[in-house]
């Protein structure tokens, strides 16, 4: 027999642990609260563990419910362990059956809407559209959870050979869509869409190279670069500032179109990119040079009324997406573009510099290493791009070089003894 009784138990007040025997004993706390716990021991290690609360569990269940646990632990099983896996299965029966009411077209309009914020209303559309297209009609319906490698690739194959390049943006977007579905706790295990270890092995990564090696964006030569500079510093308007600003820090031109005030420390000179408005969904931080600190300090702030650099009167708030390049044509260059001026930055780091590829590479955003490589190699080498950068200022800015006449011998004349 126990030590309690039915009359004890209910009578008890004073905080404390009262024994019942057998490892059974009743807590009751400060605040009048009484629980049924057991203490047992198993492979030389004791261990405790909750029956549950009186009254609704009253003396004879908790006698019995401790009789049960003893002699699962008499069998070597450890009654805990075995209530935690319960519990465990039962929370993931409750996920999966929660994932299966939310599909992935669902997911991916949620997607959109946390992060489509800082994206162009024709960006908005066309990343839903080429979903519509191309994902939608075989995954559309389906819960994060119950899409697989299979249905992944059920999905890419039919254009896998004929638009590669989409089909490849398609692919970037069900794996972050998956992502984000896994941190809501809508799916568990591995990406299925996942290129690196995982879809390289399925998809002919011949088809991927091909369609990388694309026409390339008509691009300034950079020998040309500081007489456009010149222009653009006897325009005194903003959109002569986000040219130069785009120029100087090797940026896409969306990263300028919506920089905001708070992503930039001047003191310090360097701009911190948020994982949701860079292309590789990884946090960036670009070093801006002293020539980049003093154009930006230039630029009038709109006191309360607009968090961004360049604002502008349409629905997004930001300057017009075709801002800068109608200023360039405005100045006659017609024949380049403006993701053009990265490809001008990477022909004269690499003519006539010495840093390293992986360096200039890094500082467009461009990480080529692999992902062992990059395991070891934490590093995203700013103090080295702010090296970089700041001669790449300081070359941009220099003064042109005055056109040479006829009888001036150019670069490639020879030299005279």
């Amino acid at each position: 027999m126990g030590k309690l009784t039915a009359t004890i138990v209910k009578n008890l007040t004073v905080p404390g642990t009262y024994e019942d025997g057998d490892g059974l004993r009743l807590v009751v706390t400060v605040t009048g609260r009484k629980n049924w716990v057991l203490r047992f021991q198993l492979h030389g290690k004791r261990r405790e563990m909750g029956l549950g609360g009186y009254p609704s569990l009253d003396l004879k269940k908790a006698r019995a419910a401790a009789y049960e646990n003893r002699i699962k632990v008499l069998n070597g099983n450890d009654p805990l362990a075995q209530r935690q896996a319960e519990q465990a299965a039962k929370k993931e029966a409750e996920r999966r059956e929660q994932a299966k009411q939310i599909t992935f077209e669902t997911l991916a309009n949620d997607y959109r809407d946390a992060h489509g914020s800082s994206w162009s209303e024709k960006w908005r559309k066309g990343w839903l559209r080429k979903l519509e297209l191309y994902a939608f009609p075989t995954i559309g319906k389906l819960s994060a959870d119950d899409i697989e490698t299979k249905q992944v690739i059920k999905t890419l194959q039919p254009i896998w050979s004929t638009k590669t390049r989409t089909a490849d943006e398609v692919r970037g977007q069900i794996e972050q869509i998956l992502d984000a579905a896994k941190s809501r706790g809508l799916r568990a295990g591995e990406n299925p869409a996942r290129w690196r270890g995982h879809l390289e092995n399925l998809l002919s990564r011949h088809e991927k190279k091909k369609a990388r090696k694309r026409a390339h964006h008509p691009a300034l030569p950079w020998q040309e670069l500081p007489e456009l500079m010149q222009a653009l510093r006897e325009i005194p308007t903003a959109v002569s500032v986000a040219a130069q600003f785009l120029i100087l820090t090797g940026a896409r031109s969306h990263m300028v179109r919506f920089a905001e005030w708070d992503e930039l420390d001047l003191e310090t000179g360097r701009w911190s990119l948020p994982a949701a408005r860079m292309k590789t969904r990884e946090p960036f931080a670009i070093p801006l040079a002293p020539q980049v600190v003093e154009l930006l300090k230039s630029l009038p702030r709109s006191r309360g009324r607009s968090p961004f650099l360049f604002t502008g009167n349409g629905r997004s708030g930001v300057m017009h997406a075709n801002g800068v390049r109608s200023l360039l044509h405005d100045l006659g260059y017609e024949h380049i573009t403006r993701h053009g001026f990265r490809s001008t930055f990477r022909d004269w780091a690499g003519e006539t510099t010495a840093f390293p590829r992986e360096i200039c590479k890094l500082a467009l955003a461009h990480d080529e290493r692999g992902e062992t490589e990059s395991a070891y190699s934490r590093s995203d080498f700013f103090d080295k791009r702010r090296e970089l950068m700041d001669a790449w200022a300081k070359y941009a800015t220099s003064p042109p070089k005055p056109a040479l006449t006829e009888s001036e011998p150019g670069d490639d004349a020879p030299i005279s003894k």
